[in-house]
Order: structure tokens, then C-alpha cells, then sequence
């Protein structure tokens, strides 16, 4: 679980993550943004995937979970891009 957000960034939405462009193939973490009010699934939170597609303003992202590999839709704000 994320705790709360820092006080100078609370109610704000950080403009260049909510537009940001993600390529099939970049590592990505799910972060859940506070701000935004969505039904996130907390088991998402913290865990790191693949970019499998863009689908609609979202992207559809490939997290392996136990054995199986699953795929999540999750809009850009709540992903953050990882350096390989």
C-alpha cells in the first residue's frame, strides 16, 4: 500500500506522467496516483511490467503473477517508467 502523498503535491496531477508516451517492450512500475480516483487494485501496487500495447489512452500492460503471465489496462499516470 502507498501511504499519502506529500503535502506540496497533494490534489495535484503531475501533467507530464498523465501524457507521457510509453513504447511495446519498456519496463514499467505501477504506482497508484492518489489524486486520481480510480478502482485500482491494490495487489498492482509496487509490481513491475512490460508494455505489451497502447489501447485507447491507456496501455495494456504484462505482469507475471505466480506462473502465468496476466495483462492489465492501466492508464499512463499510474505507470512509471524504469531504466534499463
Amino acid at each position: 500500500m502507498t501511504g499519502r502523498k506529500q503535502i506540496k503535491t497533494r490534489g495535484k496531477i503531475s501533467l507530464s506522467r498523465y501524457f507521457q508516451s510509453l513504447k511495446e517492450g519498456d519496463s514499467v512500475a505501477v504506482i497508484q496516483e492518489k489524486s486520481v480516483s480510480s478502482s485500482f487494485p491494490d495487489r498492482l501496487q509496487g509490481r513491475t511490467g512490460v508494455v505489451a500495447e497502447k489501447r485507447g489512452r491507456s496501455y495494456v500492460i504484462k505482469i507475471k503473477e505466480y506462473d502465468k503471465e496476466k495483462k492489465f489496462i492501466i492508464e499512463p499516470i499510474h505507470l512509471k517508467k524504469i531504466k534499463n
